[in-house]
């Protein structure tokens, strides 16, 4: 049995950061909504963000949450944070939604000590 459960979840449109581009690029190639979770083991204290395609279920998404991230709200309803390999961004249908997720990322991070 998984440690690990859902303690946020919102639909949103799941981008990558192309840096030789210099442009967003939906993951997974195609443009589309997918059901972005964060995961957390609290026994272990890791939290990871978690996102299927609606269409077809592929994983977009699968990244650790991590003290001393930064999580930015570019816009009321585009946020953005990078790992040491990419840049994530999530587009959301609507400010509750986007402001819902930000609340739970932010309590992520208070949970790891800060960021």
């Amino acid at each position: 049995m998984s440690e690990e459960h859902s303690i946020a979840m919102t639909k949103a449109s799941v981008m990558l950061y192309d840096d030789q581009m210099k442009k967003w690029l939906p993951a997974g190639g195609a443009q589309g909504f997918s059901k972005v979770h964060i995961y957390a083991n609290e026994r272990a204290n890791t939290y990871r963000v978690v996102g299927r395609k609606i269409s077809n279920h592929e994983v977009v998404i699968n990244c650790m949450l991590t003290k001393g991230m930064r999580y930015n709200q570019a816009s009321a309803t585009f946020h953005q944070w990078r790992d040491p390999k990419r840049v994530y961004g999530l587009n959301f249908p609507n400010v509750a939604e986007a402001k819902a997720f930000a609340d739970s990322v932010a309590e992520v991070f208070a949970r790891l000590g800060g960021a």
